[in-house]
């Protein structure tokens, strides 16, 4: 009998997508077999990040869906990551190693070493993020 898929599942608000979300589910595959992308839904960001997505829910559904990369996109629309866990029996959790070493990376780890999940870390992206393309557009539509 053949060994079941590692499922791995990358959390994300997906906003602006842009090269950086692009490296996070290229470089997920390495974890896994399966690649599901939670999209975190508008009230889930709002509450994560203090921010509404500039993207609406569907459409960020629908581009994240789209990458070759991911097998699986659904929408994150709880306050737990272990409430996700709980729908999807994930075995790996990937996360930007802007989490490591961090309060929520610790408790992230620590939660999910309860149920046997690793936790992997991506290097974050720097020269891009959906932040920063928030401010560039911030700014241009202030200036004019």
């Amino acid at each position: 009998m053949a060994d079941k898929p590692r499922v791995g599942y990358a959390p994300g608000i997906y906003d602006l997508f842009h090269i950086g979300h692009l490296n996070i589910f290229r470089e997920s595959r390495q974890f896994c077999d399966h690649l599901i992308a939670g999209v975190l839904s508008d009230e889930m960001a709002q509450r994560t990040k203090g921010i509404v997505p500039v993207i609406p829910l569907d459409e960020r559904l629908e581009i994240v869906s789209a990458i070759r990369f991911v097998d699986e996109a659904v929408v994150e629309d709880v306050p737990h990551k272990l409430e996700m866990w709980e729908r999807l029996k994930f075995d790996v959790i990937i996360k930007g190693d802007d989490w490591r070493g961090t309060d929520k990376g610790d408790k992230l780890e620590a939660d999910f070493a309860e149920v046997g999940v690793e936790v992997a870390y991506l290097p974050y992206t720097q020269r891009t993020s959906s932040s920063m393309l928030r401010e560039v557009l911030q700014a241009v539509l202030e200036n004019g």
